[in-house]
This record gives structure tokens, C-alpha cells and sequence, in this order.
């Protein structure tokens, strides 16, 4: 296990370090199963079997455990990275790399939904730790479109006047929201398919400014 210390920075025995990590799983359950805001630190300790005072030996607060699992996710996120980095735009590979960037991005928001979706909210209100972490997330998808677009450009494939990193920063948000609010969609009668086809035109249409090769 990794070394980890307690909230007055003594290291955590082996003992200690599987109930905060007990700790930890039990609210990453909650929170996929109510409300961030109606989540306690009672609620946290009772499921894990323990009581309040040892859940904060570890956390300060339910935020800061949170931001633990956030962290968690922030790593999955590297592979996000892998989704736009060096690929290929031109023709019907630039199709297959659109709908491999939306798909992945979907796919994982929808698996860490439950822990994106505070992150999410946390952000909006203005919470700086939280901001970091949403940032940190979408960093890598906005650094590889935003160069895919200038590589095209220096090929004369994209206008030289479109700002690759405007653009790049419009479509990974309109991914990010897409993906975090599903419940829109369904409201609309969307269907997931339906919705993933159009975020792949659009991102297939925002990088390479054609339309997308079937």
C-alpha cells in the first residue's frame, strides 16, 4: 500500500491504511447513490463500520475525502491523452479518431460519474481544489486537439485564421458537458447513439473544418 499519513501527519499503519481506504470506498457508494450534499460523515463512518472521530483522523472533512477520490480519477484520466495524441485528421481517419475520442471520453465519464459530477459542481461554485482537478482532466484532450489543429494548418488542410485553441477548448467543453448531463438528453428523447453521432461530427467538423468522411 502507498504510505499515507493522518490528518495531525503521523504515518498510518496497515491497519489504518485499510480503513481509509475503507473509508473512502464507502463514500465513493454514496455518492453514487444520493446526493453530494446529503452525504455525511456519520453516513461515511456507519457504513465502513467505524465511527465519525476515526473518519476524521484521516479527512478533515467530507470535501477533502472527496478530493482523494477525485485525485483517483484525475490519474484514470491519463489515458485520455491516448485518445487524441497523434492521430491522424485527414479522410475517413479522421472519423474513426473522432469517434474513438467521443466514445472514450463518454465511456469514462459515465464510469466516474458519480465523483465528476461534484467535481463538476464544486468547480461552479468556485472551489479552486475542484477547479484544478476538472482542469487536469480535460488538459490532455485540449493539448491534443489543440496541436492536431495546428498540424493541419501547417499543412494548408485548416484556414490559417481558425484559433486552434479556442476551438480545441469549445469542443473538449462540449464534450465534458455532454457527457455530464445525460439526463438532458433524455428529457429531449435523445438517445445515447444519436448523441454520440453528433458529438462526432461536430468534433470531426471542429478539428478539420470538413465534413466527416462515412
Amino acid at each position: 500500500m502507498t504510505q499515507v499519513r493522518t490528518v495531525d501527519g503521523r504515518i498510518a499503519g496497515r491497519r489504518g491504511q485499510e480503513t481509509r481506504a475503507r473509508l473512502l470506498e464507502c463514500l465513493a457508494e454514496l455518492l453514487a447513490a444520493r446526493s453530494y450534499r446529503d452525504v455525511t460523515v456519520i453516513d461515511v463512518a456507519r457504513d465502513a463500520g467505524t465511527s465519525p472521530a476515526t473518519f476524521y483522523q484521516y479527512f478533515p472533512d467530507i470535501e477533502a475525502a472527496i478530493l482523494e477520490l477525485a485525485a483517483d480519477v484525475v490519474k484514470e484520466a491519463a489515458e485520455l491523452k491516448e485518445l487524441a495524441s497523434e492521430r491522424s485528421w485527414a479522410g475517413r481517419a479522421g472519423t474513426v479518431s473522432a469517434t474513438e475520442l467521443v466514445n472514450g471520453l463518454m465511456d469514462f465519464w459515465q464510469e466516474h460519474d458519480s465523483i465528476l459530477r461534484v467535481v463538476d459542481l464544486a468547480a461552479a461554485e468556485g472551489d479552486k481544489r475542484f477547479t484544478k482537478h476538472r482542469m487536469r482532466v480535460l488538459d490532455a484532450v485540449h493539448k491534443a486537439l489543440s496541436s492536431a489543429i495546428t498540424e493541419l494548418q501547417k499543412t494548408g488542410k485548416v484556414e490559417a485564421d481558425v484559433p486552434a485553441n479556442a476551438t480545441a477548448g469549445a469542443l473538449v467543453t462540449m464534450l465534458a458537458a455532454s457527457a455530464a448531463h445525460p439526463k438532458t438528453f433524455e428529457s429531449w428523447s435523445v438517445k445515447d447513439k444519436d448523441l454520440r453521432g453528433a458529438l462526432i461530427r461536430l468534433v470531426s467538423w471542429g478539428v478539420t473544418g470538413k465534413k466527416p468522411t462515412p
